[in-house]
């Protein structure tokens, strides 16, 4: 039986001339996936602090993301990091997130630390000035590459922290070129039913300059690639103040976007929770996303979710559920703005009546259709409170132990 506040809430809906069926449907529909590196507890350059039970490979990481999955019918795959997770058993990796319900989203690339190659990375790599580095880079992600197509994943994610701390250290223009002709390498070995996520980030780990420090830079290397080449947003990855609604609309307008890593920020990168700073940008970010959508700029079904936080102060999971649910609710309220109205507000100069829209979706309490729609797929009334009662954490602790450390972190 629906809660009488959904019940409610349907009929002040219905009123409005919307379908809430629709609306059910495209927010179950719409799922994000999980990255691998965030089951276990996260951290600063200045320490971390475990919070136990973490999962101890894989397969373990895999049940975490089965158990996120079965109580927020928010995620339905996995984006793995790689040399991070690589599957010791690819056939066994996949049965397991089979039997979970679980695919493998796109796969995450890793030349920004040194973990055993035989180069260091400490001066770049796909833009190192020494070729050898470049193409021990190359060679790693086309080695990504292959270990995605094994799993099924259809995407591969760059992220570079190349670039210079000092005035003078790198030749800003030769970096950029042969990140180019690196990327160039790697796109060549990319399956033809593949995209490559190219993401970008103003600064840190370098301080002066990285060479792909904004959504321009990515979009003129991705054109320089091809058209399986995209812009990938992540929301920390901009200055203070960004208007990234503008930045989505732009990429969207050009049918250049890649996808999402959802977080949030105060100052910087800061890889907060989803929501917990900046709900109403957020909120506008999907108004242009549904828009964008709706007038045919770029197919819905062609941009990727996955969330991309990380904080050393939270039980990963209950972040984890926190930021699904943030998510959910920003885009359900994305879907009640009446784009009609909108339309004919922005057609008439009207800027009050266009705040005026925007504001009753964005104020609109959308929780009860968001839980019923998690219901309706199968997830718990309340996934937070379950995961507290069930005491999930201190069973992870007893199974996995009390010291267990999450790889890649």
């Amino acid at each position: 039986m629906p809660s009488s506040e959904f019940q409610l809430l349907s009929s002040i809906l219905e009123n409005k001339g919307k379908s809430v069926p629709d609306i059910l449907s495209n927010i179950s529909a719409f799922q994000i996936a999980v990255p691998s590196w965030a089951l276990g507890a996260g951290g600063t350059r200045f320490g971390r602090f475990s919070i136990g039970g973490e999962p101890r490979n894989l397969e373990e990481k895999l049940e975490d993301i089965g158990l996120l999955a079965k109580l927020t019918k928010k995620t339905d795959a996995v984006s793995l990091h790689i040399p991070w997770d690589i599957p010791e058993d690819v056939e066994a990796i996949k049965q397991k997130a089979q039997s979970l319900e679980i695919s493998f989203d796109a796969m995450n690339s890793n030349t920004f630390q040194d973990y055993g190659q035989d180069l260091t990375y400490k001066m770049g790599s796909l833009s190192n000035a020494d070729s050898a580095i470049r193409q021990q880079a190359v060679d790693h992600n086309k080695q990504v590459i292959e270990i995605g197509k094994s799993l099924g994943s259809k995407g591969l994610t760059v992220w570079l922290a190349d670039g210079s701390n000092f005035p003078g250290q790198a030749s800003i223009r030769k970096s950029l070129q042969w990140t180019s002709e690196s990327l160039q390498s790697i796109y060549s070995d990319l399956p033809s039913d593949w995209k490559l996520l190219l993401e970008y980030k103003p600064y840190e780990p370098n301080f002066y300059h990285t060479v792909i420090p904004d959504w321009g830079t990515s979009s003129f290397l991705c054109k320089q690639l091809g058209d399986q080449a995209k812009v990938l947003v992540d929301l920390g990855h901009h200055l203070p103040n960004t208007n990234i609604e503008q930045i989505v609309a732009t990429l969207m307008h050009q049918d250049m976007l890649a996808g999402f890593h959802f977080n949030d920020s105060k100052y910087g990168d800061d890889d907060l929770s989803t929501g917990s700073i900046k709900p109403y940008q957020l909120f506008l970010i999907f108004c242009e996303l549904i828009g964008g959508a709706e007038d045919e700029a770029q197919a819905w079904e062609s941009i990727s979710w996955m969330i991309d936080a990380s904080h050393n102060t939270k039980d990963p999971l209950e972040d984890l559920i926190q930021a699904l649910e943030a998510i959910a609710i920003a885009y359900a309220k994305a879907l009640l703005v009446d784009r009609g109205k909108l339309t004919q507000c922005q057609m008439g100069g009207d800027t009050v009546g266009a705040q005026e829209i925007l504001q009753d979706a964005f104020q609109t309490d959308v929780r009860p259709l968001v839980k019923e729609a998690r219901i309706q797929a199968g997830g718990v009334e309340s996934p937070l409170e379950y995961y507290r009662t069930e005491k999930i954490r201190e069973k992870l602790i007893s199974q996995r132990g009390k010291n267990s450390q999450a790889t890649g972190l």
